[in-house]
């Protein structure tokens, strides 16, 4: 995941806000996790669908089976001001939205207000600063306040929606990160027109991409058109940059380009913005300058968002001579660069171990005032850590505390994983407590910073409080925090633990790492603990990966030693091919030794299909053992007829034991004959091997 991409381009959104009528895109840099932002396509197209709204808002409510719009904008405050001529429809509306008892106060106007009106309310709910809360002290998980979750229930209660209430509806509860509840409310709208309405379909499908529902969104998409719907360029676009998020997006991407092109409609700045974001996500630099070189020669000028777009591709390219040309077309062309270029070209240097002249270019965006914050620091910060060079890290930190430079944290995470990587564990776990002493904002990426500094620092205490914390604020935790902490509990040779950690990141669904647990696997063994042992290697065994050959041997020992016969057959039935003569042989003779004694058999044969000789100790000791329990004499007769096919015979010790305890078998001349049988086959065998 490329960090920075993705918090620059938060960083860069959360400066520009939404007006009515909204602006033209802000240039994001494009991040493998593109944000849905508000798309003009045209001003004839915006002035076409805010007329349309307009003239839907002062209409008398009709039945939500006729709005057919496909209108998705969000009318100005001019056509608003326009619709409620009636001061009692304004003074109900500002009645509502004033409210404490939002029951109380629709039962007072319902006579009063149109459908328009509520929907009207139901935009003010959900674009008002508190209109979103956070759940938990430091969560990023957001919903919407109760206010506008009950206002459209009423609606839906009282039948007063239309094709703009859902609209409106599904795009602020994408963003309090609920899909599930913005799917059981499209699949309950009634009216099959309007659940194919394209602004309706557009906003779930928003909403839908923005939760990480990608593929489900695809899926929704493909039952959708055979309800009826007709999409346009607002929902191909919303789903290409859903497949971002995808494996194998750019190729579904491309499908969906196609399809769009098929229903005959034409790529606009927008689309070709999202397919540049698309490419360059995916590490594809000539698919990106393709779409950039033509949506030139189509008419359509390039804006900052196209040029970041581009530029993000040379940087994930190293590519700095064509960054700064781009650069330099851009400003021929009259496009001036803002902060999002500056700092993604500093991006290239960075990446391209360009340090002077990635330095140069941080002052200059110092001097600008476009170096407020902590992103472009940090892109040097980063660069400069894992090109080895420390000592200029550590400096160039220093100094963006003493300018006091605004932080999120992400520079203490960047430097305490590079003091980490460089063996400075002291250090790192003091800058870790100096974080959270200043900070109180922690996302898992940070938990797993700090993390790793207090277990290479051996800080239990700490390492705990951590745990604690994420408990704390429910965040999950990903492979890496897993990893981190099952390296330390086994460096401090707590290795129940560790299993226990294995055991639980397993049932979530990671993929373990298969050094990690072979390690762990010979420290359970000799720690005591060859259960635990065996059950890590049966998760590795059935995750359907290959192991290391090694491994089976290893596991066979430890059960062996432990006297875990049973499941050492487990191991040896299934992987004598690639386990020593040494171990099978040490394996048999402990099995008949005090293994299950119903399966002692089972063991000789299929250590006999391993290609490896049953020496004569082995049959001694299988012989002893059944003669010393009677009641297991009808698999000593099957051992000594099956010996008999495979050209087996007993030594004379073990003949004369036999022979003494033949009373147990009925007859004596049974045994005898068995063993004349053994006799007669292993010279005719021998004789035969002689010929050959």
């Amino acid at each position: 995941m490329d960090f920075f991409a993705v918090s620059y381009s938060a960083a860069a959104s959360s400066s520009f806000s939404l007006t009515l009528p909204p602006p033209p895109p802000p240039p994001l840099a494009p991040t493998p996790f593109v944000r849905f932002v508000v798309r003009i396509r045209g001003p004839y197209n915006n002035r076409r669908r805010v007329s349309a709204l307009s003239k839907t808002l002062e209409e008398s409510p009709a039945s939500s089976s006729s709005s057919s719009s496909s209108s998705s904008s969000t009318p100005t405050s001019a056509s608003i001001a326009k619709s409620f001529k009636s001061p009692a429809r304004r003074s109900a509306i500002a009645e509502v939205e004033a409210s404490s008892d939002l029951d109380a106060a629709l039962s007072r106007v319902e006579g009063i207000l149109r459908i328009q009106d509520y929907n009207i309310i139901l935009r003010y709910f959900g674009s008002r600063e508190d209109g979103v809360k956070c759940l938990g002290e430091n969560s990023h998980e957001k919903i919407m306040v109760i206010s506008e979750i009950d206002l459209f229930e009423w609606m839906q209660k009282h039948e007063k929606l239309d094709f703009v209430s859902y609209s409106s509806y599904f795009k602020y509860i994408g963003v309090s990160c609920n899909p599930a509840k913005a799917l059981q409310v499209y699949e309950s709208i009634p009216d099959k027109l309007l659940k194919v309405n394209v602004s309706v379909c557009n906003s779930f499908l928003g909403c839908m991409l923005r939760n990480g529902r990608c593929e489900s969104g695809l899926k929704l998409f493909e039952q959708m058109k055979d309800d009826g719907l007709s999409p346009d360029l607002v929902t191909y676009s919303t789903l290409i940059a859903g497949c971002t998020k995808l494996k194998n997006g750019y190729s579904k991407a491309m499908a969906l380009v196609q399809e769009m092109k098929n229903n005959g409609l034409r790529m606009d700045s927008v689309m070709y913005g999202t397919l540049l974001s698309i490419s360059a996500a995916n590490n594809l630099t000539e698919e990106a300058e393709k779409y950039f070189q033509q949506m030139k020669d189509e008419g359509c000028h390039p804006n900052l968002f196209h040029y970041s777009s581009l530029l993000n591709a040379y940087a994930v390219d190293r590519n700095h001579v064509k960054a700064e040309k781009l650069v330099n077309d851009m400003k021929s062309s009259g496009v001036a660069p803002n902060k999002v270029i500056l700092t993604t070209l500093l991006k290239v240097y960075a990446r391209g171990s360009l340090f002077e002249k990635s330095r140069d270019l941080l002052a200059e965006l110092e001097a600008l005032g476009y170096a407020e914050d902590e992103i472009p620091y940090c892109l040097l910060l980063d660069n400069l850590a894992k090109a080895g060079h420390i000592r200029e890290t550590k400096k160039l930190f220093t100094e963006m505390k003493e300018k006091r430079v605004k932080s999120d944290g992400y520079s203490y995470s960047i430097m305490i994983s590079a003091l980490c990587r460089c063996g400075l564990h002291l250090e790192a776990k003091q800058l870790a407590k100096e974080f959270e002493a200043s900070y109180e904002k922690y996302d898992l990426v940070m938990l797993n910073t700090l993390l790793r500094a207090y277990c290479n620092g051996g800080d239990m205490e700490s390492v705990m409080k951590m745990l604690r914390k994420m408990d704390e604020l429910t965040i999950a935790p990903d492979w890496n925090t897993f990893h981190i902490l099952i390296k330390y509990f086994c460096k401090e040779k707590l290795y129940h633990l560790a299993y226990k950690t294995i055991e639980d990141m397993h049932s979530k669904g990671h993929q373990l790492n298969d050094e990690l647990c072979s390690s762990l696997i010979l420290q359970l063994g000799e720690a005591g603990f060859p259960s635990e042992a065996f059950s890590v290697y049966n998760m590795l065994r059935y995750s359907k990966r290959t192991l290391c050959k090694s491994l089976h041997e290893k596991m066979l020992d430890i059960l062996v030693a432990a006297g875990f016969l049973k499941d050492a057959y487990v191991v040896m039935k299934d992987n004598f091919e690639v386990i020593s003569t040494h171990s099978l042989e040490k394996f048999v003779s402990s099995f008949m030794k005090s293994g299950n004694i119903n399966l002692m058999n089972d063991v000789l044969k299929a250590f006999h299909r391993s290609g490896k000789h049953i020496n004569q100790d082995v049959f001694r000791s299988a012989v002893s053992r059944y003669i010393s329990m009677p009641d297991k004499k009808e698999l000593l007769l099957q051992l000594l007829q099956w010996m008999s096919g495979q050209g087996y015979c007993v030594d004379s010790s073990t003949r004369n034991l036999l022979l003494k305890n033949a009373s147990l078998f009925g007859r004596k001349q049974l045994i005898a004959d068995i063993l004349s049988t053994q006799q007669m086959m292993s010279r005719k065998l021998k004789s035969q091997n002689i010929r050959r």
